[in-house]
């Protein structure tokens, strides 16, 4: 297949659903070899919302790409040796792009935020829940995706992060583990560098995964006066479609000045207005930092709709803003 990703080699981790299958679908149009990760290959009974690594791999094939599909627990370690080992016996060697996605902490995370518990309230395993497979393992597919890049001197790493690392949000365990990716991104490219790898930290916007389509379905009956309610609401309605991620990835993939980007958080609309693409469906998502945005987000329509989009918070001020000196 011909695209702009043409023989390279992706791993994509948690790819049965939400972003992670955003990312392969697109990964998999751009026409590279995909190798997508999940516990379990099958529909599992303990998931409620759907998607399996065999209905995304038969996607991507509808679509003309080469996909292979991985059963791999990355809260194990041994699963995720023999991923990477795979990968290297089947394609001599060659690994060009790291999608460190897989997340275990969705359903937790959802039910924390609706009993409103503070960290202390949690379970004693909360932590582990929500980092093991998540910043614990993106930390271990990082180190096996170096070993098989630096020997070809080119790659590309991206944690799949969000801006909950910046700020407080939803659970303390979720807020450490983002900082943890966005950081982990910083630190590992210094190292990375000098063999002209990349690694990344991307911030998607609200996201209309799975899950989270299933729990606005799920708080449809919360209080018109319920602003936070509102918010999510809006937030759902004008939120990305899973391959918009996607596409941002195919573009950084293709960008031959990604080493300028290294080591820095890179948001899903920043990629698309650099590139000037839209969504999937057809529509433009806006600058989160931008005035227009917030505007937008705390129901102020009409004036969001006369603000240009150019006019935002620049990084260091967001930066600033949630500074601990």
């Amino acid at each position: 297949m011909s695209g702009p990703l043409a023989g390279k080699v992706c791993i994509v981790t948690g790819a049965s659903r939400g972003i992670g299958k955003g990312i392969a679908l697109q990964l998999g149009e751009a026409g590279a070899t995909v190798y997508i990760t999940g516990r379990g290959l099958s529909p599992s009974g303990d998931v409620k919302v759907g998607g399996t690594l065999q209905s995304t791999a038969e996607e991507i094939e509808s679509r003309g790409g080469k996909c292979i599909p991985v059963q791999c627990d990355h809260g194990n370690d041994e699963d995720v040796n023999k991923l990477f080992e795979r990968v290297k016996t089947e394609q001599n060697g060659r690994l060009d792009v790291l999608v460190n996605n897989a997340y275990s902490g969705v359903t937790a995370i959802a039910e924390s935020v609706k009993a409103g518990n503070t960290f202390w309230e949690e379970e004693d395993g909360m932590w582990d829940t929500i980092n093991k497979v998540g910043l614990r393992g993106h930390y271990i597919a990082a180190v096996h995706a170096a070993r098989l890049m630096v020997p070809a001197k080119q790659g590309l790493i991206i944690n799949v992060s969000s801006p909950g690392g910046l700020m407080h949000f939803a659970t303390i365990p979720y807020c450490i583990g983002k900082s943890g990716c966005d950081r982990m991104a910083s630190e590992c490219a210094i190292d990375l560098r000098k063999h002209n790898i990349a690694y990344v930290s991307l911030w998607p916007g609200a996201v209309r995964t799975e899950h989270v389509l299933s729990f606005g379905k799920g708080n449809e009956d919360q209080s018109a006066d319920d602003k936070a309610s509102k918010m999510m609401k809006r937030m759902i309605e004008t939120g990305e479609t899973p391959e918009f991620a996607g596409k941002a990835v195919v573009h950084l993939a293709a960008d031959p000045n990604i080493m300028k980007k290294s080591g820095k958080i890179v948001h899903t609309t920043w990629v698309a207005n650099e590139h000037g693409y839209s969504d999937v469906d057809g529509r433009h998502h806006i600058n989160p930092f931008s005035i227009k945005y917030m505007l937008n987000l705390s129901g102020h329509t009409w004036l969001a709709g006369v603000t240009p989009e150019f006019i935002r918070f620049p990084g260091w001020m967001v930066a600033a803003m949630y500074h601990h000196f």
